[in-house]
């Protein structure tokens, strides 16, 4: 018997970062889209736990415990007094650190398998309290749709919307690490002097995302991500990237979350199409990939 389950990426329409707290994270106002780039994790019965992985970026997961999709089904097994021996598969195809939590996203998936897969039939509120130890981005990857997430991120409201959005993504030829991002914003933000001011979400993103208003998203997506100016320092040939997807007809372009996959707003599929394609012509990106937002959190198949 094996359970799979489906989980999407995110892209980050807005993150305001606060500053950093005694415990080394950032209070956040981070307003998550979940978009139909999915990866699928399925769990099997085995000897032993262990991890393996096909796809785009898969000689970069790491396939020991350290796994953030092993260390899902560990909790899980801890917390219920399970096995934790499980043969976890991840066919990945969203990007590996991509600023896109394509590791939250197995580890939800995963916890949800496990749960699946031993019976446990946890509530939604203990998968969610799992998913908030093991990460800031992994509740939203449970849930999916739209959502504010407070505190480091993982204090999650669900929030309307009133359309489908379509996007680009453009991934990135390397990697960010997002504790170095973290560390970029830090420095920069030090070394201004600024006073860095609590974070609040933009009321008028709300009503563009309510609205599903393509065009009121794209006026407010400017300046929307606070760790953009980190990672274009730490990665300067983003700047170019985003660069060619505005001059191809991008309604918005930003950085993804702590990068260094970059996204854009297109006004349609076509669109999105073409500003994919100028992207792939540039050179500029390993990869254009488009998608759609809202989609739905992590599934059983």
């Amino acid at each position: 018997m094996s359970v799979t389950v489906r989980v999407p990426a995110k892209v980050n329409v807005q993150l305001a970062v606060g500053a950093a707290r005694p415990d080394g994270f950032h209070d956040l106002a981070n307003v998550f889209l979940a978009v139909s780039l999915y990866d699928e994790v399925t769990v099997t019965p085995a000897e032993q736990l262990r991890v393996s992985c096909e796809g785009p970026g898969a000689d970069q997961v790491p396939l020991d415990r350290t796994n953030l999709a092993a260390r899902a089904a560990v909790a899980l097994a801890e917390r219920y007094g399970r096995d934790d021996a499980v043969h976890i598969h991840i066919a990945k195809d969203i990007p590996v650190a991509g600023g896109m939590a394509g590791g939250s996203a197995d580890a939800a998936g995963a916890l949800l398998a496990c749960d699946a897969l031993w019976g446990i039939g946890a509530s939604r509120e203990e998968l969610l309290g799992i998913c908030a130890e093991l990460g800031s981005d992994v509740p939203f990857s449970l849930v999916g749709g739209a959502a504010l997430g407070t505190g480091r991120g993982e204090r999650l409201r669900p929030l309307e919307v009133g359309g489908t959005f379509h996007w680009v993504f453009a991934v990135a030829d390397g990697g960010l690490s997002t504790p170095a991002v973290y560390g970029e914003f830090d420095r920069l933000v030090g070394g201004s002097g600024a006073v860095v001011p609590e974070p609040v979400v933009s009321a008028e993103l709300l009503a563009a995302l309510a609205k599903g208003d393509s065009d009121a998203l794209a006026a407010v997506l400017v300046g929307s991500n606070d760790l953009q100016p980190a990672a274009l320092s730490l990665f300067p040939s983003l700047a170019d990237t985003l660069a060619v997807g505005r001059e191809a007809g991008a309604l918005a372009a930003l950085v993804s979350g702590s990068g260094p996959t970059t996204a854009y707003l297109a006004r349609d599929a076509d669109s999105a199409e073409a500003v994919a394609g100028a992207l792939r012509a540039s050179g500029s990106c390993r990869a254009a990939r488009t998608a759609t937002a809202p989609a739905p959190g992590a599934t059983i198949l």
